[in-house]
């Protein structure tokens, strides 16, 4: 089966706030022709000093897999203030733990989108012979490694954040369609689970 970049029903959050280091599984299940149009939303929040106070600024940051661009959202005023080019068909989306980046996976064109969160602008696009139909994306709690989930070879992809290329392609035991991954809130036992959902036809 081959990926396809209308996929539908189904909304994901993935929260990065300073303190919260628990990507949450992207959209499980569904690459039915019955679905279309998935909204993938991973949220950032920024902290800045004003003063003696401490804000926080929230971003919200959704993959539009029709136009393939990622709208980013102001959640203080519910506006988008950016819309930001990145590779085809982009689905699942993470932010990293300290807030900086957002990996955006692009199973249309089997590409990763880094996006600086300072600028709202694509500084990398990462390209491995190993994406097959990137799916989803997790960040590790300590912010080294993104985990990619390829729906078409039941793979996942393991990057290292620190110079953007894949180190490790994981195949045992990964089962058919992986379409979610997540972590566990401890840095001690960091890998909760890989989801291999199977999809409907």
């Amino acid at each position: 089966m081959n990926y396809q970049s209308t996929r539908g029903g189904l909304t994901a959050l993935a929260c990065a706030l300073p303190l919260s280091r628990r990507p949450r599984s992207p959209w499980g299940t569904g690459r039915s022709p019955r679905m279309s149009g998935l909204l993938a939303v991973a949220t950032v929040a920024i902290g800045a000093l004003i003063g003696s106070a401490q804000a926080l600024a929230q971003n919200a940051y959704v993959t539009n897999g029709g136009d393939n661009t990622v709208s980013v959202i102001a959640t203080a005023t519910n506006t988008v203030t950016a819309t930001i080019p990145v590779g085809a068909g982009p689905g699942g989306v993470a932010v990293s733990p300290d807030g900086n980046t957002v990996y955006v996976a692009n199973g249309g064109d089997n590409t990763v989108s880094v996006i600086a969160t300072a600028t709202n602008t694509v500084t990398s696009t990462i390209n491995d012979p190993g994406f097959n139909g990137p799916d989803a994306v997790a960040v590790s709690p300590d912010g080294s490694k993104v985990y990619v989930t390829n729906y078409n070879d039941s793979s996942v992809s393991v990057i290292a954040t620190a110079t953007n290329a894949v180190t490790a392609t994981i195949t045992a035991g990964i089962g058919y369609g992986p379409a979610g991954v997540a972590f566990s809130p401890t840095a001690a036992r960091p890998m909760s689970r890989i989801s291999t959902s199977t999809a409907y036809r």
